[in-house]
């Protein structure tokens, strides 16, 4: 497949699942396999790397109100009936920081199940009927208003349920946050919008994190003398704006979707996703 239409299938896939509960990693992986990219090529590792940035970069201007709002009434909350250690804003960075810690205890782990079709097929299906069964039971019946209503024990359960996603590729960051925020009694539009509120810090952190390493230590990635020429700038850009592009639009419908839909149909795909996967990698 020419480079170019490769890098705009790839930004297609990563903008699609990055927010959405069906891992990201899992299909940017299946899909590099299935089009036989080398994983061990530092060049697509960056690729890979850039294509998620722009995904993520879309969140804090799709988000900018809200953001203006957190910022604007720090640290009595809209309500007026917080404090600065139960803001919305400090309750999205202490679940980071649960989740950041031990992720990064855990790094040497990581890196190495990255790469695991079996796991991540496992991650799918295990967390599709984990995340369907939580859905069925607490969905409809969880009422909680907004994020404002969220307390410190709820943030760092759902930060210490996101350090899943870390740890098992093919999780999804979205399901471990969403389904740890309805097992906490948070409506399924609450534990949405503290997903993607809290994935700001999350994946930015993340992200910039593999980047510096990718730039000080390129070896690690595969990745030593890698050398960029017009053409290899285009294919990023093009992943790049692609990625960003399409994760905006999924933010959008998805945020609309919740508020009158639950989250079934994913947990299902997930199931059908990991089966299809465990068969083709075993084979």
């Amino acid at each position: 497949m020419n480079d170019y239409l490769l890098s705009f299938v790839l930004g297609i896939i990563e903008g699609l699942t990055e927010f959405l509960p069906v891992s990201s990693t899992a299909h940017l992986r299946i899909s590099e396999a299935l089009f036989g990219i080398d994983l061990s090529n530092g060049y697509w590792k960056m690729f890979s790397i850039v294509i998620q940035l722009g995904a993520i970069l879309c969140l804090p201007i799709y988000f900018r109100r809200r953001i203006g709002e957190f910022l604007m009434t720090f640290p009595r909350g809209i309500r007026g009936d917080r404090t600065a250690a139960t803001h919305p804003a400090t309750l999205t960075m202490i679940a980071f920081v649960c989740t950041a810690a031990p992720a990064f205890l855990l790094n040497k782990l990581i890196g190495k199940n990255l790469e695991s079709l079996p796991l991540m097929a496992w991650s799918l299906i295990i967390g599709g009927i984990l995340m369907w069964v939580v859905d069925a039971m607490y969905g409809a019946r969880n009422k909680s208003g907004d994020v404002e209503t969220i307390y410190s024990g709820q943030a760092i359960w759902i930060g210490l349920c996101q350090t899943l996603s870390a740890v098992f590729p093919g999780t999804s960051r979205s399901m471990a946050t969403i389904t740890a925020g309805e097992l906490a009694g948070l409506s399924r539009p609450t534990a949405l919008e503290f997903s993607f509120l809290l994935s700001i810090p999350t994946m930015l952190a993340a992200t910039g994190y593999e980047l510096f390493k990718f730039v000080r230590h390129p070896e690690e990635f595969g990745g030593a003398g890698v050398s960029l020429d017009a053409r290899g700038v285009v294919v990023l850009a093009i992943g790049f704006v692609v990625s960003f592009i399409v994760a905006w639009a999924v933010v959008a419908w998805f945020m609309h979707w919740v508020r009158r839909r639950g989250f079934t149909p994913f947990a299902i795909y997930r199931i059908a996703a990991g089966i299809a996967v465990l068969v083709w990698a075993v084979k």
